[in-house]
């Protein structure tokens, strides 16, 4: 077995099964390098439920997203992706998110409590966790995809391309730009965070992306 499992035909969106044959969920993100965009892991939204699933040494809400590492993936088509880890073990993978009350001052404190009083909404204030380390990125469906510093957005992420285990392109929703679907080398991606990526293309390099075919044949 190589380093990495075969992940060309891993898409958002796909059905997840475990090597017991239970269904377990749909992947509805990636974990890569920030650096070179090499994938680290699936993030999968859990068939069950998981609101019981609470740390107990801090007061966090969670969701229904567990983290499941690329080495865990044995095979996939567009449609399905299998496990080489049973049912059980998906449920014992860490949650990707989590929802944590940040430690408020006693004015911040007195300020909510007079806003309930109030008859305010009052909701409280959280923060989000996500279970990845400093140098890694998440790319989901929807994410935007813009032009440099510029501000124009390019359109949004549809989808992942990857061949022989490495990510090598995001196919893009068109946003004023294209007129359908195109795919974004990553090599034109210079910056990424959770919130967008950031492409470096001249006008010239816009007209020459390729329009995406989704295609279940091996052929490219």
């Amino acid at each position: 077995m190589g380093l990495m499992p075969e992940l060309s035909d891993v898409r958002l969106g796909a059905d997840v099964v475990s090597s017991d044959g239970a269904h377990v969920g749909t992947i509805v993100s990636v974990i890569v390098d920030e650096d070179g965009f090499t994938p680290r892991a699936l993030v999968v939204k859990h068939e069950e439920s998981l609101a019981g699933r609470v740390l107990a040494a801090e007061k966090f809400f969670t969701t229904d997203e567990v983290v499941i590492p690329i080495a865990a993936v044995e095979s996939a088509t567009h449609e399905l992706v299998k496990l080489s880890i049973s049912a059980p073990d998906v449920r014992r993978q860490p949650l990707y998110l989590s929802y944590r009350r940040p430690i408020i001052t006693t004015e911040e404190a007195v300020l909510e409590e007079g806003e309930l009083l109030g008859g305010g909404l009052a909701l409280p204030k959280v923060e989000e966790v996500a279970n990845k380390p400093d140098g890694q990125i998440e790319i989901d469906r929807g994410e935007n995809v813009m032009l440099g510093t510029s501000g124009h957005r390019l359109g949004r992420v549809e989808d992942v391309l990857f061949d022989h285990g490495e990510l090598i392109g995001v196919v893009i929703r068109p946003d004023g730009f294209f007129k359908r679907d195109v795919v974004l080398p990553t090599r034109f991606i210079n910056r990424a965070d959770d919130m967008a990526l950031f492409a470096d293309l001249t006008e010239s390099d816009i007209e020459q992306l390729k329009p995406f075919v989704d295609s279940d044949s091996p052929a490219g």
